[in-house]
């Protein structure tokens, strides 16, 4: 993958691709909400249907170090209660992984549960980022992606930690994000 940790990835010779622009076949620049994400196709062992995502240029560096962070987890299985006794783990559930997110943001010490996310941060939604919990699920909205292990709104319907689109309702989840994101 072209970039490092909290740096874009490539998108080829044309150079970064402006606002409302698309790449072809080495990435795909979609607008999200009020910014742009690129997307490029993971390489190696994971599947078509998983993509690697960087944050916009003027996201701040949390942001960047989370999404970094998602994209580690990427095409690993999903494991009921993965990532939850420590960081690191095989495969991850959405709690996990909504865990690790935050940890590689430097916004998480421990992982937490479903249920120990509605204290994490403050209410509400955040403008980089939201975690959204309920009593069995949690999912991490970065940037105007979602970053979950359901299919739930999703057409390629796997499972496992994977970047998806946003859900167009949330009812039923407490939003939290944290102060300043």
């Amino acid at each position: 993958m072209a970039g490092g940790r909290g740096e874009g990835v490539g998108v080829g010779a044309g150079g970064d691709a402006g606002p409302g622009e698309h790449r072809g076949a080495s990435g795909d620049l979609a607008r999200v909400g009020a910014h742009d994400l690129l997307f490029q196709r993971a390489v190696g062992d994971l599947g078509e249907r998983d993509w690697l995502a960087a944050a916009p240029a003027d996201a701040p560096s949390a942001v960047k170090d989370a999404i970094w962070a998602g994209n580690q987890l990427i095409g690993l299985p999903y494991v009921y209660g993965g990532g939850h006794g420590s960081f690191l783990s095989g495969g991850y559930d959405c709690s996990g992984t909504v865990s690790f997110a935050l940890r590689g943001a430097g916004l998480l010490s421990a992982p937490e549960d479903s249920n120990e996310l509605f204290d994490w941060g403050r209410a509400g939604r955040g403008r980089w980022l939201t975690v959204y919990t309920s009593a069995g699920h949690a999912f991490l909205e970065l940037a105007g992606i979602r970053l979950d292990t359901s299919s739930a709104g999703d057409p390629s319907g796997v499972q496992g930690p994977r970047w998806r689109p946003l859900l167009a309702a949330t009812s039923g989840y407490v939003a939290r994000h944290a102060p300043g994101y």
